[in-house]
C-alpha cells in the first residue's frame, strides 16, 4: 500500500473512532462521583480527604481491612442494581455495596466518626458530586435497637425508607437533601443512603454514622417529683392532705356571723359541704335558746310586780 493511501487511512479510522474514544473518557470519570460529607459518611471520613476523621482508630482498622486508602471515595457504586438493592446487596457488605475495594467499611465498631442528631428534628444532607444525575435519594435509618457491635444486615432497616427525594438540584458542587428525621430513635444508629440513578446504571451506597441523645434518661422525673406525683394515686380512708386545710380554713370565716351571704352559698365541694353544716351551727342554736329563756323569765317577773 502506497505511504499516502496508509496515512489517508489512519486518518478516516482516528476521526471515526476519535468520538467513541472520547465519549469512553468521558463517562469514565462522570461515573465516580457522589458520597454524604454531612452527615458524614464513613468512606468520606476515611479518605485522605476526610481531615481530622481519617486519623481516628475506625478509620484506621479500615484503611488496614481494606488493604489500601480510600481514595475513590466518590465511587462507591454498583451498575444495573435496578432497585434489586437487598437483592443485590449482601448482608453484613451494607455498607461496602459488596465490592472488595471498600470491605473496610464493614467493620463492626462503635467508634466510626458520626455526627449527632435531633430524635424528630430536621436532616439536613449534603451529598456531595461533581456532575449533575437525576435519580432519587432513599434515606434509612436503623430501627431502635440497633448494635453496632454486629455487621448491619438489611434486618436493621425498616422495609420503607423514612424520605425518598427526586431529582434534587445540584449547588455548589452537592446535592442539599432535607427531611424530617424519625423521632423515636436514642443512642447510635446508622443513616443508610441509596442514590438510585436515572440518567446512569448506577447506584451508590453509603453508611452515615449517628447518634441521638438518650432522651429516656433526660426526661426522668427526679426522686422527690416522682414522690409527689405518686401520693395522689395512694388509697385514702378519708379526705385527701391537699382537700382537708382547703375546708376548714373556709368553713369558719363563712359562718361566723351570722345571716351573712357568704353563710348561705353553697359549698364547692362535697367535703366543704360536709364539715359546713355541722360545726358552726351547734353554738348559733345554743344561743338563741338562751335568749328565749331570759325573755320569758323577765315577762313572768313583770307580771308578779304588777299584781303586787
Amino acid at each position: 500500500m502506497p505511504r499516502t493511501t496508509a496515512h489517508r487511512t489512519a486518518a478516516l479510522a482516528a476521526a471515526a473512532l476519535g468520538p467513541l474514544l472520547l465519549g469512553l473518557w468521558a463517562a469514565g470519570p462522570a461515573q465516580a462521583h457522589g458520597a454524604p460529607t454531612d452527615p458524614v459518611s464513613r468512606v468520606y471520613a476515611c479518605s485522605p480527604d476526610g481531615g481530622a476523621p481519617s486519623d481516628s482508630a475506625a478509620c484506621r482498622a479500615a484503611v488496614a481491612a481494606n488493604g489500601g486508602p480510600f481514595t475513590a471515595w466518590d465511587n462507591l457504586r454498583v451498575a444495573n442494581v435496578n432497585g434489586r438493592d437487598r437483592q443485590t446487596v449482601p448482608d453484613g457488605q451494607l455498607c461496602s455495596g459488596g465490592l472488595p475495594d471498600y470491605r473496610g467499611l464493614d467493620l463492626a465498631r462503635a467508634d466510626w466518626p458520626s455526627t449527632r442528631l435531633t430524635p424528630g428534628g430536621t436532616l439536613r444532607m449534603t451529598y456531595v458530586s461533581t456532575i449533575p444525575h437525576t435519580g432519587t435519594f432513599k434515606l434509612y435509618l436503623t430501627k431502635q435497637g440497633y448494635t453496632a457491635s454486629q455487621p448491619l444486615t438489611w434486618d436493621d432497616l425498616p422495609e420503607r425508607p423514612f424520605a425518598e427525594i427526586k431529582d434534587p438540584a445540584l449547588t455548589d458542587g452537592a446535592y442539599r437533601i432535607t427531611a424530617k428525621l424519625p423521632a423515636d430513635r436514642t443512642g447510635r444508629q446508622v443513616l443508610y443512603t441509596i442514590w438510585q440513578n436515572s440518567s446512569t446504571p448506577d447506584t451508590y451506597y453509603s453508611c452515615s454514622d449517628v447518634v441521638f441523645p438518650e432522651v429516656a434518661a433526660a426526661e426522668s422525673p427526679s426522686p422527690s417529683a416522682s414522690a409527689a406525683s405518686a401520693a395522689p394515686r395512694r388509697p385514702s380512708a378519708g379526705p385527701s392532705v391537699s382537700a382537708t386545710p382547703t375546708t376548714a380554713a373556709a368553713t369558719p370565716t363563712a359562718a361566723t356571723t351570722p345571716g351573712s351571704a357568704a353563710a348561705a352559698t353553697p359549698a364547692s365541694g362535697p367535703v366543704a359541704s360536709a364539715s359546713g353544716t355541722s360545726g358552726p351551727s351547734a353554738p348559733m342554736l345554743a344561743g338563741g335558746a338562751a335568749a328565749v329563756l331570759v325573755l320569758t323569765g323577765g315577762a313572768a317577773l313583770v307580771l308578779r310586780l304588777r299584781r303586787r
